[in-house]
C-alpha cells in the first residue's frame, strides 16, 4: 500500500519533469559552447602557433591535426549553440577532450587550479603552494595586494585533466541525449520528419 502510494506520487512526479526533460541538455550546450568556439577560435587565429605546439609534442602531421581539433571545437560549439548535429557534433569534440586531456593534461594530474588541500593535490600541486605563497609575499611587499587581488585571489594554474574530462563527460551526456526536446534544431527536424 505505502510502495503504491510512493510509486503513484513518484510518477506525477515525472509527468511534471517530462516537458522539462528539454532543459538538461540544453544548460549542458549552453555551457559547452561558449567553451569550444574560443577553443577552436584561438587555435584557428593563432593556426601556426597552433602547429608549431602540436609539433613540439610530436603529435604526428599537425597541421591535419590542428585542423582537425580547430574544427572540431569551433563547428562543434556552433551546433551545440542551435542544437543542430548534437550527437553528431559530440563525437569529434569528445576525441579532442580525450586527445587534450590524455596527451596534453595527464602529466600534470587531475586539478585544474592548484589546490594543495584536495585529496587529489599531486608533488607539482605541493610544490605550487610553496610558489603561491612566495608571489603573495612578493605582491604584497611590492604592490597593492588589495586592488591586485580585488579580481580574485593569487592562483596557480595546474593544468590538468579535469576540464577536458569534465567536458568529455558532458558531451557523453549529449551525445545520449541529443540536444533537448523542444529547444533544439535536431528536435524540430526530427518532429518535421516524423520520427519523434
Amino acid at each position: 500500500m505505502l510502495l503504491e502510494a510512493i510509486t503513484r506520487i513518484y510518477r506525477r512526479f515525472l509527468d511534471v519533469l517530462r516537458p522539462l526533460d528539454g532543459l538538461g541538455p540544453l544548460a549542458l550546450r549552453i555551457f559547452l559552447a561558449p567553451i569550444m568556439i574560443e577553443a577552436g577560435w584561438r587555435k584557428i587565429a593563432g593556426f601556426e602557433g597552433t602547429v608549431t605546439w602540436l609539433a613540439r609534442m610530436d603529435v604526428p602531421l599537425p597541421e591535419i591535426m590542428g585542423f582537425l581539433a580547430a574544427a572540431a571545437e569551433f563547428g562543434g560549439g556552433i551546433c551545440l549553440i542551435f542544437g543542430f548535429c548534437t550527437r553528431l557534433a559530440a563525437i569529434p569534440l569528445m576525441v579532442t577532450m580525450l586527445v587534450a586531456a590524455f596527451l596534453v593534461h595527464w602529466e600534470n594530474g587531475w586539478l585544474a587550479i592548484s589546490d594543495a588541500s584536495s585529496i587529489f593535490a599531486n608533488d607539482r600541486v605541493m610544490e605550487a603552494a610553496e610558489k603561491k605563497e612566495i608571489i603573495k609575499d612578493i605582491v604584497r611587499e611590492h604592490g597593492n595586494y588589495r586592488y591586485l587581488t580585488s579580481s580574485g585571489a593569487i592562483t596557480i594554474l595546474n593544468n590538468g585533466i579535469e576540464f577536458a574530462i569534465t567536458y568529455f563527460v558532458m558531451l557523453l551526456a549529449l551525445l545520449f541525449t541529443g540536444g533537448g526536446r523542444y529547444v533544439s534544431v535536431d528536435y524540430w527536424i526530427a518532429r518535421w520528419r516524423n520520427i519523434v
